[in-house]
Formats: C-alpha cells, structure tokens, sequence
C-alpha cells in the first residue's frame, strides 16, 4: 500500500522535473539510477530514501523542503493541500508564464486578475 507522503513526495519530484523542462531518463542520468526507478519514485510505489532525494533536489535545483510542502505539519494526519498542479496543461501554463518578460508578465497578471473577477 502507497503511504500518502511517499505519493506527495512523487508528485512534487514530478512537477518539478516537469517545470525545468528535464525528461525522467534525463534526471535519472544526473542521479544515477535508471528511468524506471524515477517512474516509481514519481507515482509513490517505491519510497525515496533520504540520500536519493538530496541528490534529486540538486538535479531539480530545489531546496529540500520543496517535495515536502503542502503536507499537513501533524504526522499522521494524511491532510494535504489540493494538487492545483496535477495536470500538465497547468504545469504548461505556469512554465510558459514565467518565460515570458517581467514587464509583460505583470500585464498579463493584471489582464487574467480583471478576467477573473469579471467571470
């Protein structure tokens, strides 16, 4: 049986991987392992030791803490915040937001702000 945190941690590796843009054999390649182990750690089946994730953290340049947020800060609680980012159009939209320049980048927020609250 999946452990709800072994499934956030997943997640988490996932999404990152998927916003720098790197394949699962790309970053199983800086990591050291195979694809495949990268595919299990990424759906929850096999658990990340802690020496694995330092090592994917570096890959995905990300601070540690980042597979861990949105977890309930009780163990033992499986309470997480909602996947806003659990599909890959949405992961799409927020990587090609951030490659636009700052200054478009503000107008457009302000553009989908005034879209937003006309809906």
């Amino acid at each position: 049986m999946k452990h709800p945190v072994d499934v956030h941690v997943g997640k988490r590796v996932r999404h990152r991987r998927w916003m720098v843009g790197m394949t699962q054999q790309q970053l199983a390649e800086q990591v050291g392992i195979k694809f495949q182990q990268i595919q299990k750690y990424e759906t929850g089946m096999n658990r990340v030791s802690a020496s694995r994730l330092w090592d994917i953290a570096a890959a995905l340049r990300v601070d540690i803490r980042y597979f861990f947020e949105g977890l309930s800060a009780s163990p033992g609680t499986d309470e997480t915040l909602p996947d806003l980012l659990s599909d890959k159009e949405a992961l799409d939209l927020v990587r090609c937001y951030y490659s636009i320049p700052e200054a478009q980048r503000r107008r457009l927020f302000d553009l989908a702000r005034v879209l937003s609250a006309a809906a």
